[in-house]
């Protein structure tokens, strides 16, 4: 994978802050957060022409210490050469944002020029000034062909404000926004080129909120002074969305007929959203040449689904429901790797109606089949995974999904066989990884660990050559060993590489491996028992066992949060605190009681009773209890890991 695609990929939530007329929304955030994400944005969007130097730059992100070095220097690289991409050159031709709403038709902010009039090499200052606004795009254009190509290039007068863009491979041919503060006026120097037009006038387009925005505010035009007349040409349009009709839902979808009459994907699997607010539904009706799909589910933001050939997003065809003002508008919308989704023309869906009540939303919606011609959408008589998911929306603006979408287990043809099938939040490979984890470090590690430190003289009778307490201990801890092997590797194959979204968790899971596998190693070289280095050999082996137990935990705490995994509620963390507190409650319970036995030996050793019994034959009075102990243990610990394997197999 390409530096540029890595920076991509980590751009998840910062490209739609920074991206073209996007509206800059949330609170601050950690310094460490900051300067990783200004990195991160820097790497993507500022145009290093020297491939070599691009890559240093952008993998210097790898190295923690040099994080806020690469930032100064590729923030200070951006003032001269930093040409944003993505949505900004999607709008230079027509100036009008990718957002899926009607430009408003009468501007409120004015384009002024310092003089009507130039010759070739010219700087004329050109004004953007009006009611406070976040964004805004600003290109020269002949005045007689204003749908032509940018004229000239600008040169910024406050850097802190504005920036150069690269439109029609013209570099420094547009002016837009560096950020989303609020301003009431921006100023640029345009520089008349020698082959100049006679005749000049700037667009502007000016963004106020996500969806309120007005496009191609024309200038005064500027003319050379031996041009001839300039005579204003017929005038065209921006071009705008048209709203569809769009009615109210009378009564909410129903369960009745998934898998008979309707394909159905819905989340608890059997759940009827005509019953429950909290059912995540989504069908699919055929009626001959076309489908008309419900969707339903708990959102105050967007509900949303997507068609795909593979389970990652990327290049799918998606379907939006976003609530607004009240409202909730239909869209289609296309997605390019894991970028924000661009919202497409209504014109391929029909009979478009949605409902809300009670914390829910519920939308519908009729496209044909096949739309030959229609860029973006896919037929729907192929077999896709199908994505649902669901998110926060603001003045019609959709953030990042909180959760990782649904996704049903295999391909399906929406328009074949009715089925009603089911869909996981977590790919089986990552639940596999999470129920081995479990398995290993919840339950092998701890009854091993306790076996060795308290039974030895209750399981002391031969087992296939050895103490039985040995054979048990040897057993779980190869056990452990072998299934943290197996579930380290699953998620490098789900993800094809290193997860840079994943936190600490999988750093943590790198030093748990290299410490279930020493661990096994370094008791194969135990010394004898009365060998003089069998005192160190202890000490280390109990070191390292007990740091591998600690940092195993917080891998599980951490990892029940991550997107792949998300155990659902608050319940997991009681659940697991619950588990450390049963566990290090048995192992109190069992020292005390071994402490009692030896003070027991104490006193009667100081009063000089004569007995035969030895400190081992005292302790070995306590084996019923120690066995009690032990059973009611690894019932507990059973039953915590049966609630976690649970609600894994349920994602």
């Amino acid at each position: 994978m390409s530096c540029q695609e890595r920076c991509f990929a980590k751009l998840t939530s910062s490209v739609q802050r920074s991206s073209f007329f996007l509206e800059l929304e949330g609170g601050a955030e950690g310094a460490a957060s900051v300067g990783r994400a200004g990195l991160d944005l820097a790497c993507r969007f500022v145009d290093i022409r020297s491939q070599p130097f691009r890559t240093a730059l952008c993998e210097g992100m790898a190295a923690p210490g040099r994080t806020a070095a690469a930032l100064l220097l590729l923030l200070r690289l951006s003032l001269v050469a930093g040409y944003p991409s993505g949505r900004v050159t999607e709008s230079c031709g027509d100036m009008v944002p990718r957002h899926g709403h009607a430009p408003r038709p009468d501007p409120v902010h004015s384009v002024a020029v310092a003089r009507t009039t130039f010759m070739p090499g010219d700087q004329i200052e050109v004004t953007v000034s009006g009611p406070e606004f976040k964004g805004f795009l600003i290109e020269a254009r002949d005045a007689e062909d204003l749908s032509g190509a940018p004229v000239g290039s600008f040169t910024l007068i406050d850097s802190q404000e504005s920036q150069l863009l690269t439109c029609g491979d013209k570099q420094g041919s547009a002016v837009s926004h560096t950020s989303a503060h609020k301003k009431t006026e921006v100023r640029v120097y345009w520089d008349a080129p020698g082959s100049a037009p006679n005749h000049v006038q700037f667009l502007a387009t000016v963004l106020e909120k996500y969806k309120i925005y007005w496009v191609r505010i024309p200038s005064p035009v500027i003319s050379q002074p031996k041009a001839p007349p300039f005579s204003t040409p017929g005038t065209t349009p921006a071009p705008s969305p048209a709203s569809p009709a769009v009615s109210r839902l009378t009564k909410p979808f129903s369960a009745s007929g998934c898998g008979s009459k309707k394909f159905c994907v819905r989340s608890p699997w059997a759940c009827d959203p005509a019953k429950e607010a909290t059912c995540l539904f989504l069908s699919f009706t055929r009626d001959n040449q076309s489908v008309t799909v419900e969707m339903s589910g708990p959102s105050k933001g967007y509900l949303s689904f997507a068609l795909s050939h593979d389970r990652w997003m990327g290049d799918d065809d998606a379907y939006l429901c976003i609530h607004e003002d009240q409202t909730v508008s239909i869209r289609p919308a296309h997605l390019t790797g894991r970028s924000h989704p661009a919202l497409d023309s209504w014109d391929a869906l029909e009979d478009m109606a949605w409902r809300l009540e009670d914390g829910g939303m519920q939308c519908s919606f009729r496209r044909n089949i096949t739309l030959p011609g229609v860029e973006n959408r896919f037929d729907l008589n192929t077999s896709y995974y199908i994505f649902l998911a669901t998110g926060a929306a603001k003045d019609g603006r959709i953030y990042r999904h909180s959760q990782q979408p649904l996704i049903t287990y295999e391909k399906h043809e929406v328009t074949g066989d009715p089925q009603d099938v089911g869909a996981s939040r977590a790919p089986p490979l990552l639940r596999a990884h999470g129920a081995l984890m479990l398995m290993s470090w919840m339950t092998a590690v701890s009854v091993g660990v306790i076996v060795a430190r308290f039974f030895k003289p209750v399981l002391s009778r031969p087992l296939f050559g050895e103490s039985a307490w040995f054979q048990v201990h040897r057993a779980l801890m190869l056990i452990t060993s072998f299934l943290t092997c197996i579930a380290f590797v699953l998620p490098f194959i789900y993800r094809g590489g290193w997860s840079s979204r994943a936190g600490y968790h999988p750093y943590l899971g790198c030093v748990v491996l290299v410490l279930a596998v020493l661990q096994p190693l370094l008791a194969a070289m135990r010394p004898p028992l009365h060998d003089p280095r069998r005192h160190l050999f202890n000490w280390t082996h109990w070191g390292m066992g007990t740091a591998a137990r600690i940092v195993a935990v917080a891998a599980m705490f951490l990892g029940m949060d991550l997107p792949g995994l998300a155990l659902p509620g608050p319940w997991k963390t009681y659940v697991m605190l619950g588990f450390v507190a049963w566990h290090v409650g048995a192992e109190i319970v069992l020292e005390v009681h071994a402490y009692r036995l030896s003070r027991k030996v104490e006193i009667l050793d100081d009063t000089r009773i004569q007995i035969m019994q030895t400190f081992t034959m005292a302790e070995a009075e306590g084996h019923g209890f120690k066995k009690a102990v032990l059973a009611v243990y690894i019932c507990g610990n059973v039953t915590f890991l049966v609630i976690f394997l649970s609600a894994v197999s349920r994602l």
